[in-house]
């Protein structure tokens, strides 16, 4: 008997709805774009429980017969495309005709339609893919699909969501997106007990940026403006704008046109969630556009840190090919390369044009004969290294290249180019923490292995003493037989962190009032996480209450934190835990809070310091449980023997 075999079509289904719908926000997504393709200009998106529960989305637009509302549920049923050519000249959102059918197979899905010519609408009834009633009613025009207990007729898949408040952040998100492409439409997210977004239209993107995100964000962009002739494509070409019945067979001239904002290089990110890209009013993900952005920003920002960035390409639609992925959020281009470089130099000279480029380090090599050089940052890089991601030092081994400004390593680099053990407080503290495996996710302590002389040098730590400051950012001191450079940021900021911890678990953090109360903006997504972490905040010395539809304000702070950066604080926790992927643990949340503190509260680089402060300081860093990296896990000391100093001098 053969082994191949037709799947049943349930299976099948739920196969292809694997592909389609990922998470309560695919569903939204689909849904939202077929709500954009039908021409509605007021969308309202409902969920409840992360999506999980609830999703109802609500449109004005075109609506559908009763046939259509039918037909919409057989796999590739569309209205978008009618034969293959139609592939090289995709111009809708959708095209596949497999997201309603999808969705429909792993929920339970009512479908509210009605057409503007029609004296009745359509109720269809659904459940995990057989429809359970079809009847007319009285509706607007309009459509209305709600979505009920997502994969609940696949247990194994629905086990793999996250926390509904990282299942709704995802929704927000999208919404979002959507709602800064189509500044022209009106657009409603609402969970069970919160408005998250209400953005009615406005003229154009940059009133939109404005409306959703605010005048402080606003002003901290650039316009990115550039139009690019493209060659012919020896194709028809329907740009988005043409309605099909204007086509026609004559060779249009292809343009590439780009428009949108860019940040300036004081606006540093933790990571790519704040760069939104579209093609055609399509959100992309596409790495040649990401490879671009970040060659425009070379130089300009540190690399472990990412610009705010807003890009919409209008391109004609046969040079790019969005028939590649069930998703449509991955494309191609057919000039790859021409695309790539009109972002890069239009992103480039829209910052040039904006303010001088700061000039950064990259790459420093060091003479093959010469000494090893301490090799700090330049000047304008040093007042960018006031972002605790951007800091950074290095000694650099003879003949080797730093071509990274961030580092992994437990303890320094020796001026051979070989790795030196980094001191502990005591021997026995040291054993103590071996013994009790000590881990911790955000302030991971990577000890390293003692060689027969390390128990001296954990013994001789607490005994630094301070020479002086390089550069006003990093403390030299000398032990007996070593030069330790330590700097001061992050060692201050690891004495507080552990501070923090202590006064948590005494619940006794202590605060300051602000002499002028501070009002946040949060955006969609952010929302939803403050309402999970706002009680840890107030035990974390924060007063923090709900202040209009969209902010907040904050009347205490911990003390310490300068006014200046509780805003700050906030802003690098909401943006943190509104992409974790898992449920938020208590402990994890508390860390966090305490090192997102420590950080904003420690003495900066570029600050001078007595002496006597440097050495309360070098006190204080000895007696922590893990002096060696900070909350972060970046280096707090270098260590360079006597051995590996007479070595760089050919003394042995």
């Amino acid at each position: 008997m053969g082994r191949i075999h037709i799947l049943p079509e349930h299976v099948a289904n739920k196969i292809a709805a694997g592909e389609a719908v990922e998470r309560p926000a695919s569903v939204v997504k689909e849904l939202l774009e077929n709500s954009l393709d039908a021409g509605a200009s007021r969308i309202t998106v409902h969920v409840e429980a992360g999506g999980k529960k609830l999703i109802r989305i609500t449109d004005n637009g075109c609506g559908m017969v009763r046939d259509d509302a039918l037909l919409a549920f057989e796999r590739h049923a569309t209205s978008k495309i009618k034969n293959a050519e139609d592939l090289l000249t995709i111009s809708t959102l959708g095209f596949r005709g497999e997201a309603l059918p999808s969705i429909a197979s792993v929920s339970r899905l009512r479908l509210e339609t009605a057409s503007a010519d029609q004296d009745a609408g359509t109720v269809v009834d659904i459940a995990g893919g057989k429809i359970l009633r079809v009847e007319d009613a009285g509706l607007p025009a309009g459509t209305s699909i709600s979505v009920r207990d997502l994969f609940f007729n696949t247990p194994a898949r629905k086990k793999f969501l996250k926390a509904d408040s990282t299942e709704l952040s995802h929704i927000a998100s999208l919404v979002t997106h959507y709602a800064l492409a189509h500044p022209n439409k009106h657009f409603e997210l609402h969970s069970l007990t919160n408005a998250l977004l209400i953005a009615p239209p406005v003229v154009g993107h940059r009133e939109r940026v404005y409306q959703i995100f605010g005048k402080d964000v606003l002003d901290q962009l650039v316009p990115v403006e550039a139009d690019l002739p493209l060659e012919r494509t020896g194709l028809p070409q329907r740009p988005p704008w043409k309605r099909e019945e204007e086509d026609t067979d004559q060779l249009l001239p292809g343009v590439l046109r780009l428009h949108g904002f860019a940040s300036k290089p004081e606006i540093q990110k933790l990571n790519r969630n704040s760069i939104y890209t579209f093609v055609n009013a399509r959100l992309v993900r596409d790495r040649s556009i990401q490879h671009a952005l970040s060659d425009a920003y070379r130089n300009i920002l540190p690399p472990t840190v990412f610009p705010v960035v807003l890009l919409f390409l209008d391109i004609p639609t046969t040079e790019v090919d969005v028939n590649v992925h069930p998703s449509k959020t991955e494309i191609r281009f057919r000039q790859q390369t021409v695309v790539h470089d009109c972002i890069r130099d239009a992103v480039r000279a829209a910052l040039v044009a904006a303010r001088p480029v700061p000039s950064f380090i990259t790459e420093i090599r060091a003479h093959p004969t010469a000494a090893p050089a301490l090799s700090p940052k330049s000047q304008a890089a040093a007042a960018a290294a006031m972002s605790p991601a951007a800091e950074s030092f290095a000694l650099e081994p003879p003949g080797q290249p730093i071509v990274s400004e961030r580092f992994d390593f437990s303890g320094g680099i020796g001026v051979d180019g070989q790795a030196v053990s980094a001191p502990v407080a005591t021997t026995a503290a040291l054993e103590q923490r071996l013994s009790a495996g000590w881990q911790s996710h955000e302030s991971a302590c990577v000890l390293p292995e003692m060689d027969e002389g390390g128990a001296q040098e954990a013994l001789g730590f607490a005994a630094m003493k301070p020479l002086g400051q390089l550069h006003d950012s990093f403390i030299l001191a000398v032990t007996g037989d070593a030069l330790w450079i330590i700097d001061q940021h992050v060692a201050h900021e690891r004495v507080l962190f552990e501070r923090v911890l202590r006064q948590q678990a005494r619940h006794q953090v202590e605060s300051q009032r602000l002499l002028m109360p501070i009002v946040i903006e949060l955006s969609a997504a952010q929302q939803a996480v403050f309402l999970e972490i706002s009680q840890e905040l107030q035990k974390n010395g924060f007063e923090v209450e709900a202040f209009g539809a969209r902010s907040i304000v904050v009347k205490l702070a911990p003390a310490g934190v300068p006014a200046g950066e509780v805003e700050r604080i906030i802003d690098e926790l909401l943006e943190q835990f509104s992409r974790e992927e898992q449920a938020l643990n208590l402990e994890q949340v508390r860390r966090r809070i305490a090192a997102s503190i420590a950080c904003h509260a420690a003495i900066k680089v570029n600050m001078p310091l007595e002496v006597n402060k440097m050495e309360w300081l070098l006190r204080e860093l000895a007696q922590t449980e893990c002096p060696i990296s900070c909350p972060h896990g970046r280096p707090v000391v270098l260590r360079y023997s006597i051995k590996d100093i007479q070595k760089a001098f050919k003394r042995i």
